[in-house]
């Protein structure tokens, strides 16, 4: 039997190029066509993800999806055939923007792509959607649970997600996503452990908003990759909505202890009721503990040699809301799939600032020091 087809939609991003990876290095595909806006030359590739997309069946396509010419042409083949596989990884992620960016860089991108996917006859579209459709604390969320977003991000999923159903001939799966993290992450825990580094070089003790009890599930990247792999191969997840999360049930304080560790800092946290008065004028509170982060992330950096980096201490303000992250990863589990890293560690952790720091992105004297 041949190979599969594969179309990487925003392949250049976190997800994707470990996605590329996973399929180069286990010869899963015949053909890997990624497409991005950025090259992968400009993308901060480590020297693993450069190599497998220099593997002969991967071919790159500078493409903006929104646009729906462009779009058009970055499903074109060569002789015609269709994708079997069309893994939509790209969507405007950036906190802060306006609803018409997201609009645009979410809900309209994906169905472009959901389009050119029936046009081409692909045997499954898998949408990457958010875990942030309902907050609690006490019940980890089904995928049937009432959609409550709390992010824009959240927001314009949500609406995808209702779109996606409505496109005629599509078979699809929606794969929802806790705090995804591993080698290369830039949005997701690596935030949280700059500025752990930052405490060490401050020689501060970190204070957190809110408590450690609160919710933050994560997955690790290998499970996204191999989850999303034997899902599209299974008849029965045909429009069907899956979290994808692991077994950590991570709190604040999992992660946050996972750090101290790491960096040997204290930690310490504001509680609600504190926390709480920083509603008033959440704006300004952030500005306040990003000013703080921001300058001695530069001089650490300036010291150490690390001049050109895209890692960045910044938080927005939605990273800091008070909505619990808690999955229900049973459905995935029904369908036959093993969790390759059930439980985050601390060594998965420091493996993500030793890669940055080979790449000298994260100033090595703060873990070495």
């Amino acid at each position: 039997m041949s190979k599969p087809r594969v179309l990487i939609l925003g392949g250049c991003g976190f997800i994707g190029r470990h996605l590329v990876d996973y399929l180069v290095s286990n010869e899963l595909a015949e053909v890997i066509k990624v497409v991005d806006k950025t090259p992968p030359q400009m993308a901060w590739l480590n020297q693993r993800h450069t190599d497998a997309f220099a593997s002969p069946n991967v071919e790159y396509c500078s493409a903006n999806l929104i646009n729906p010419a462009s779009c058009q042409n970055a499903f074109k083949t060569d002789d015609g055939s269709g994708w079997d596989y069309v893994i939509n990884c790209a969507a405007e992620t950036k906190p802060g923007q306006t609803d018409a960016v997201y609009q645009e860089g979410i809900v309209k991108l994906a169905m472009n792509c959901a389009t050119e996917a029936v046009k081409y006859r692909a045997k499954r579209f898998v949408e990457l959607s958010t875990g942030s459709m309902c907050s609690s604390e006490k019940i980890p969320q089904k995928e049937d649970c009432p959609v409550e977003p709390w992010t824009m991000v959240g927001k314009y999923k949500a609406l995808t997600e209702q779109e996606l159903a409505k496109v005629e001939g599509l078979k699809y799966t929606i794969l929802r996503l806790p705090i995804c993290y591993g080698v290369g992450d830039r949005k997701g825990l690596t935030p949280r452990l700059i500025i752990s580094g930052i405490y060490k070089y401050l020689n501060e003790t970190m204070k957190l908003l809110w408590t450690d009890s609160m919710k933050m599930n994560v997955v690790h990247v290998e499970d996204v990759c191999c989850a999303l792999w034997e899902l599209v191969q299974n008849e029965r997840t045909v429009g069907e909505t899956i979290n994808v999360c692991d077994d950590s049930e991570a709190t604040q304080e999992t992660i946050s202890d996972l750090q101290a560790d790491i960096f040997g800092i204290k930690i310490d946290y504001w509680g609600v009721v504190m926390s709480s008065m920083t509603k008033v004028d959440m704006a300004g509170a952030i500005e306040e503990v990003n000013d703080k982060h921001l300058g001695p992330w530069a001089e650490v950096c300036q010291k150490d040699g690390v001049l050109n980096t895209p890692l960045t201490p910044y938080m927005d303000q939605e990273l800091l809301l008070y909505k619990h992250l808690n999955l229900d990863n049973n459905k995935l589990k029904s369908y036959g799939y093993e969790l390759r890293r059930p439980k985050i560690t601390r060594e998965s952790l420091e493996e993500m600032v030793r890669d940055f720091i080979a790449m000298n992105h994260f100033p090595r004297s703060l873990l070495e020091a």
